[in-house]
């Protein structure tokens, strides 16, 4: 028996099929599982799949031209995700899975994040430093970035580092950008996040501002040729996702006078009705000199409390940019956006 020539075209151009703006999710089986994703709020909404004939089920989603999507097949009784066989391209989401993802035709990859053999690298070096004030003990990874200049540079803090290194290639993005001189030479300092205390620290942790201020930033005045932040005030830069976004802002706020370019991507200011303690500074008037880029993706759970934010810190006097994309709450998106901001603070 032929199949339905929805499969088969499925079958040669991969799952899902992309017919104008609508992305058609394809299953074949005597059953169908759900389909999860970026903008039902994964496992806490399941999509059922509609029956097209006998052994083969369907799901149409509108999307915008430039969309990007992470998805997965999902079974709800054992609540075990399912391999999509009509979709080879697979992502480590963090938190111990692999989703499938897709690109809308008008949306691509950065090329920024892929090496070019005529770039020069900068050279990432690993540390071990003390945890200091932070809740685990003993030593933590972090991981500088010495561009290839001779002279001195403003810094870059980064907040969950290692997954900016390894998945968001930002060291490979900002090679590509020194090169063709769309930004200027900047270091990085990757600091690996606490594990389970990740919230704990990046919650507005003031025990994470003493660390940064006592052990991270002389460890990277030492390794690293910076510019002097006595004469250069705020010239540095901090990064961060999710909650690391909202603590790149309470970086900002609570140590101007070193971190005047603030860059929150998905950044978390509020939960269960309340209000972290980077909103009430804001309120407050905290710092007002410091610039912030803030990016959010319009599928992105997180939208509304982006949103809600730019009006509070326009209101109170800040310097804030913002730019909403077709895409959730991933390292993907963070890094196919974050030459934007890179650009904005250090051009």
């Amino acid at each position: 028996m032929k199949n339905h020539p929805l499969l088969e075209k499925t079958k040669r151009l991969g799952n899902p099929l992309i017919e104008g703006n609508q992305a058609i999710f394809v299953w074949q089986g005597k059953s169908a599982p759900r389909l999860i994703d970026d903008i039902h709020m994964w496992e806490e909404h399941p999509q059922k799949l509609t029956r097209l004939e006998k052994d083969l089920w369907v799901y149409s989603l509108q999307l915008p031209p430039d969309a990007y999507l992470e998805y997965s097949f999902y079974d709800p009784r054992t609540k075990r995700r399912i391999e999509d066989p009509l979709n080879g391209n697979t992502v480590y989401n963090g938190v111990g899975n692999y989703n499938h993802f897709f690109y809308m035709p008008g949306h691509a990859p950065t090329e920024l994040a892929v090496r070019r053999k005529n770039v020069r690298r900068g050279k990432v070096t690993h540390h071990l430093v003390d945890t200091w004030m932070l809740a685990d003990e003993g030593q933590r990874d972090v991981y500088l970035y010495h561009p290839p200049v001779s002279g001195p540079v403003p810094l870059l803090i980064v907040y969950d580092g290692a997954d900016y290194l390894e998945r968001g290639k930002l060291n490979i993005i900002v090679d590509n950008l020194i090169y063709e001189k769309r930004i200027q030479p900047i270091a990085m300092a990757f600091l690996q996040n606490g594990g389970d205390y990740r919230g704990v620290e990046y919650a507005c942790s003031d025990a994470t501002i003493m660390w940064l201020d006592n052990i991270i930033l002389p460890l990277a005045r030492r390794k690293l040729n910076l510019l002097d932040t006595t004469k250069y005030k705020g010239t540095y830069g901090v990064l961060g996702a999710s909650f690391g976004g909202l603590m790149s802002i309470y970086t900002g706020l609570r140590m101007p006078e070193i971190f005047g370019k603030v860059i929150s991507q998905s950044g978390v200011f509020e939960s269960e009705g309340r209000d972290f303690a980077a909103v009430d500074l804001i309120r407050a008037g905290q710092a007002r000199g410091i610039k912030i880029w803030i990016d959010i993706g319009r599928f992105d759970w997180l939208l509304e409390d982006n949103r809600r934010l730019q009006p509070i810190l326009r209101e109170n006097g800040y310097d804030v940019t913002c730019r909403e994309f077709s895409g959730g709450h991933n390292y993907t998106c963070w890094r196919d956006e974050v030459w934007r901001a890179l650009e904005y603070h250090f051009n």
